[in-house]
């Protein structure tokens, strides 16, 4: 290799180290200035003998460890990762056709927004008296609630994607004889891809931010139910721990929703056409069809 791919070879490796170590140590210097003002918080303006002086970082990280050591939180981490998993997938089934309902029907988009604007505007929690009533205490009532705070996000995303699809693809599609599904797997879904994978991101946040409070109510297991307990027992750093599991939890399922639910390729739209290339293709699709 010569001396100048030598030098753009090492130019493009300090650039990747350059990102590298970017991506690392801003997220670690803002992770220790937040530990560093709590801790501040804690010694310098808290009295030593009050409640909130069992919320120090100097308490919480230690009980942070042991309960990542001895494996206590193992149970309830799954058991609120399993009913997220339930939850979001209730409101997909639910919210993708509900949306593509919306976004395609006029008349069923103006009769269907002013009731899922009533419903989308209730907090999920102030359901629970009625989901306890329809399936009692345990899972499904939390599942109801994960699933409702999740719907509409997806419901939203998705009718906004197909509000937005060119017309005029649609009735080529059509021209040229292509089934329902054919125009769905063609036209339709590759240009509200984007979207829907959008509202499925969102939507698995508000259910997750649904999630911790719902398992305070009739479960035996779960973060939310873990809080509780830790507090029934005056055990304080572990409330603490409990948090910062959650919000780490919360944040890896982002980034892994953000990797994986967000195209490489951000998704293109079928692009508007003039009348003239609307004619010319409507000719086109009339000599094949003939």
């Amino acid at each position: 290799m010569s001396p100048a791919g030598d030098a753009q070879t090492s130019r493009t490796a300090l650039r990747r180290m350059a990102r590298l170590l970017g991506a690392i140590s801003y997220p670690l210097i803002g992770l220790v200035s937040f530990v560093a003002l709590w801790w501040l918080w804690i010694e310098t303006l808290v009295d030593p003998e009050s409640f909130l002086a069992d919320w120090s970082p100097r308490d919480a990280v230690p009980a942070l460890w042991d309960l990542l050591r001895e494996g206590d939180l193992n149970r309830h981490i799954v058991a609120s990762v399993k009913r997220i998993v339930v939850g979001l997938t209730v409101a997909t089934v639910l919210g993708v056709p509900l949306g593509i309902a919306m976004g395609s029907s006029r008349w069923f988009n103006l009769t269907m927004s002013p009731i899922t604007a009533f419903v989308r505007m209730v907090s999920p929690l102030s359901w629970t008296p009625l989901a306890i009533i329809l399936f009692g205490v345990g899972d499904p009532p939390v599942y109801f609630l994960t699933a409702i705070g999740a719907m509409w996000p997806i419901t939203l995303s998705t009718s906004r994607g197909v509000s937005s699809l060119d017309p005029q693809w649609l009735m080529l599609g059509r021209s040229l004889g292509a089934t329902r599904i054919e125009a769905f797997r063609t036209i339709v879904w590759p240009g509200i891809k984007s979207d829907v994978l959008n509202g499925l991101r969102l939507g698995m946040t508000t259910a997750w931010i649904i999630l911790v409070p719902a398992e305070m109510l009739g479960v035996d297991s779960g973060l939310g139910f873990f809080i509780l307990d830790a507090r029934d027992r005056f055990n304080y750093p572990e409330v603490v721990a409990a948090i910062i599991v959650i919000g780490f939890i919360g944040l890896m399922l982002d980034r892994l929703a953000q990797s994986l639910l967000t195209p490489r390729r951000r998704a293109r739209r079928p692009l508007a056409i003039s009348s003239a290339e609307s004619a010319a293709l409507q000719q086109q699709a009339t000599l094949v069809g003939g």
